[in-house]
């Protein structure tokens, strides 16, 4: 493995869904790179399409990163289907996975890189984990809307999704309010339930259903019922995707075959809305908020986040901090080994402050 004294050029790749602070990350990156150690830097579009299939790569300097802080998504692409482990194709309608774990060392030198920053969530991170075992010097930085990466205390773009779910409940609990509905959300998050549990407390929701804690129907009811019967006409109930029943099962809106996450859920909050119309004498409507999450600007506090993990990251390579991922620790930058922070997701467990919070002003979680 090259020394950190021999770096001369890095290559930055963003991989998986996109999120909010991707471009500060990688502003960063090259910013910290040119000034702080005289490296250059290269972009790798499209993700890991760019080391093993038929993505592209570019120089990045001053000029490609300069007023990109504020937009949303990744300047290089981002793709979630060119794992090199399991690179996928199809061929006459029958998809192929094929190893391509081989071919990166020898692209990685024709490409003249001595070291990777590596962008992405659990799944891009998990490649990364993989890279390292073969000798590949690299560092990882954590992103995801969903803040279920393990061994950081918060996640880049989770702050934007907040936000932007919250400032959509609130538009949402108007109308619910004019026309005495009851409003049911569905947030993002997959099979954890921070951005359903922020945002349902930031804009006041009635109740609060997610993965890790399952709910009960007849309890849902209850809860609507009694506002009813306290005048109040209309509840907001903010759902993650997740979410089940006692003894239910995730909802799964389809199956995507040539996917490496072939599960998509979804549908929980239609289910619910449905189910309470038919229990309860109120009218009942569900909205999907969907990637409206994902997209936009991203809020001050994930572009000063984004900003700080992008020059530790520089700072990690320099270090000689391969196979390790900069991560946020009371306030401080600090590093983990990748492998540790992608063993298990981070979940809500029932015990945390923010959930205790939640009961104490009146928050149902449909138990």
């Amino acid at each position: 493995m090259i020394s950190p004294d021999r770096i001369n050029q890095i290559g930055i790749l963003t991989g998986g869904g996109d999120c909010p602070g991707l471009n500060a990350v990688i502003r960063a990156a090259v910013k910290t790179a040119l000034i702080q150690n005289g490296w250059k830097a290269v972009g790798i579009e499209d993700g890991f399409e760019g080391l093993v299939g038929d993505g592209k790569t570019r120089s990045l300097v001053f000029d490609d990163v300069k007023d990109i802080i504020d937009k949303g998504g990744t300047i290089l692409g981002a793709s979630n289907r060119a794992n090199p482990f399991d690179y996928r194709t199809c061929i006459k309608k029958k998809v192929v996975s094929e190893d391509r774990s081989s071919q990166l060392t020898d692209k990685l030198k024709e490409l003249e890189l001595d070291a990777l920053i590596i962008i992405g969530g659990d799944g891009t991170l998990s490649i990364a984990a993989k890279m390292h075992t073969m000798g590949i010097p690299l560092v990882g930085v954590p992103k995801t809307i969903d803040n279920d990466i393990g061994a950081t205390d918060i996640t880049f773009g989770f702050d934007t999704a907040v936000n932007t779910a919250t400032e959509a409940i609130d538009k949402i609990r108007t109308t619910g309010e004019s026309h005495h509905r009851v409003m049911v959300v569905e947030v993002m998050g997959r099979y954890a339930g921070w951005i359903a549990l922020n945002a349902g407390i930031a804009s006041g929701a009635d109740i609060i259903l997610i993965p890790e804690i399952p709910f009960r129907l007849d309890e849902i009811c209850r809860v609507i019922k009694d506002r009813i019967g306290l005048g109040r006409r209309h509840s907001i109930v903010v759902v993650a995707e997740g979410a089940k029943s006692e003894g239910g099962d995730i909802m799964v809106k389809r199956i995507v075959k040539n996917s490496p996450d072939t599960v998509r859920l979804g549908g929980i909050g239609k289910m619910l809305a449905d189910k309470i119309a038919s229990e309860i004498s109120i009218e009942a409507r569900d909205t999907v908020l969907g990637h409206i999450q994902r997209g936009g600007s991203p809020s001050a506090f994930d572009r000063v986040l984004a900003t700080r993990f992008g020059a530790g990251a520089v700072g990690l390579l320099a270090d000689g901090g391969f196979g390790r991922m900069v991560c946020l620790h009371n306030t401080r930058i600090e590093s983990v080994p990748i492998e540790d922070a992608v063993r298990q997701l981070k979940k809500v467990t029932p015990e945390l402050d923010i959930v205790t919070a939640a009961k104490a002003t009146g928050v149902s979680f449909g138990i």
